[in-house]
């Protein structure tokens, strides 16, 4: 006689695992307003989601790896310099992902912009980057399929120690913590409608970004200074940022330290470069 094996439930945020495709992702492609980007100008492109990386627009590489994600089923790209989502549509169009991904315009910041399209898109929504071009398909199922059931927001991270032992030259921003340093991977997920209060309060935090006292307040000053003198474990930290924002969140550690490489730098543009290489050979 054989024991009959329990169907696996679906994740929390309403994607099944069956087939039934129903979560959307967003792409942040716009341009950091009065502010020339680096990687742009070294390539000699209007904006870094067009720069190419072996062959192809960051911008392309992310919708396409997005596209064959089993979990998503529509890719939305936000660009462009207001509301009118004709910018973008053009920018789809240079980058040659204009019959994968839909248009839409942006807000003047990317908190703002998330605002927008969980408005507009509604929840689930994953988050990502256009500077993000070693985005994989494995890295978005590992990251949904971790994502605890009950959580409004969840973002993803790396640990220190993977990363360096896989890049031991590579550069990132840690966050250092009792548990160790992490560096984020621009990768979310908004998991229900509570995540627009974590939108709300990144929005704060983006206005007073020139005011650090006022920062300070919004974040508190307990878990501020535990983080400071490192007496908050990750998880501490995200459950007291759920608790200032009334919601619940969660870090995901992800096992493949590439998921942290984003293009922010043209050294960064050069390591992703050497990694699609080793890959090819």
């Amino acid at each position: 006689m054989t024991a009959s094996v329990p169907a696996e439930k679906p994740p929390s945020w309403g994607a099944s695992r069956s087939g039934d495709r129903r979560l959307t992702a967003l792409v942040l492609a716009g341009s950091r307003r009065g502010a020339a980007d680096p990687v742009a100008a070294l390539a000699g492109q209007p904006t870094k989601a067009l720069v190419p990386v072996d062959g192809q627009p960051m911008l392309f590489r992310v919708v396409q790896s997005l596209r064959a994600c089993p979990s998503v089923a529509r890719v939305v790209v936000a660009a462009g310099d207001g509301p009118d989502a004709g910018e973008a549509a053009g920018l789809l169009h240079r980058s040659g992902c204009d019959t994968l991904a839909e248009p839409m315009g942006t807000a003047p910041s990317p908190a703002g912009t998330v605002s927008a399209a969980l408005a507009s898109l509604g929840t689930p929504l994953l988050v990502t980057t256009a500077d993000h071009p070693l985005l994989r398909p494995a890295m978005v199922e590992e990251f949904l399929a971790s994502v605890p059931p009950g959580v409004a927001a969840a973002a993803a991270v790396v640990e220190e120690e993977l990363f360096r032992a896989a890049f031991p030259r590579g550069r990132r921003t840690w966050l250092r913590f009792r548990d160790g340093g992490f560096s984020g991977c621009n990768l979310f997920l908004l998991a229900t409608p509570d995540a627009a209060r974590i939108a709300g309060f990144w929005r704060r935090l983006e206005d007073n970004r020139k005011k650090p006292w006022r920062m300070a307040a919004a974040i508190g000053p307990a878990m501020l200074l535990g983080t400071l003198f490192r007496r908050l474990s990750l998880d501490d930290a995200a459950r007291g940022l759920g608790r200032r924002t009334g919601t619940r969140l969660a870090a995901i550690r992800l096992s493949q330290p590439e998921a942290a490489i984003d293009v922010d730098k043209p050294d960064d543009l050069r390591l992703v470069e050497t990694i699609l290489s080793r890959r090819a050979a």
